[in-house]
This record gives structure tokens, sequence and C-alpha cells, in this order.
């Protein structure tokens, strides 16, 4: 089983779309980590298609049918909205801290625990949350 890219990584400048790609295909091939079967399409997922206005169903679609992940956005820029550099960096901004005092904290603080990451002050997003889960740091 494997995991997706970092959220971290991007695609067009944007944050978490690689990822969402890795999962979308990973979960095709029967290669996702059962951890990340339950929220496919929820969650950050939801987020990022709801900021590029693209059914996540029409999405995987996409995605399954072939391209590279570029492709795949352009193909979201054209069938649902084509964000600007200034909502791009907004986006990042946003998503880059997402749990660092907002209403994500206490959640945070719940997961941190759950996987024996209490100890460990670095960990202060979801974005780090999910690369230490995931051994990338």
């Amino acid at each position: 089983m494997k995991y997706p890219r970092s959220p971290k990584d991007q695609v067009g400048g944007l944050f978490y779309f690689a990822r969402m790609m890795d999962k979308i295909r990973l979960m095709a091939s029967a290669d996702l980590h059962p951890d990340l079967h339950a929220n496919l399409g929820q969650g950050f997922d939801e987020r990022l298609t709801t900021f590029l206005a693209v059914n996540y169903s029409d999405l995987k679609n996409r995605v399954l049918a072939g391209g590279s992940d570029e492709e795949i956005l352009e193909w979201c820029f054209q069938n649902g909205t084509r964000p600007s550099e200034e909502q791009i960096e907004i986006w990042n901004s946003f998503m880059f801290k997402r749990g660092w005092n907002d209403e994500l904290s206490e959640r945070l603080v719940g997961r941190k625990k759950e996987s024996g990451f209490d100890h460990r002050d670095d960990i202060q997003t979801m974005f780090q949350y999910i690369d230490a889960d995931e051994g990338r740091i």
C-alpha cells in the first residue's frame, strides 16, 4: 500500500493538487493506503474541487481517462474556473496553515495524540501532520 505525494507538492503552483491526483490513481490501482479510503473526495479534496469549481466525480473520471497532472489541471480550468495568481497565493497560504490557530486545531491535537505524535511540537499544521504520519518528516 502506498501513500500519495505530500500535500506541499505543487502542480501549476497549487498545493495539494498532486496529492489528490495520486489518491485517485492509487485507489484505482488498489494501491492506496487503506487509511485514506474513507475520505476520498472529502476534506481537502472537497476544498480543492470547490476552489476549482469542478465536481469531484467528474475530476475522478478525467484522471482515470489518463493524462499528466498538468493536463488534468488545465481540464479543471476549462471546466471550472482558472484562479488568478493572487487567488492561488491565498489558497496556498490558507491550506499551508490549516490546523494552526483555526477550527482544525483541536482536530490536529487529537490526530497527533492518536498517532503518538503528541510530543512533536514541530507538527503545528495539518500538512505537517500528514507528512509526519506518512513518514516524510
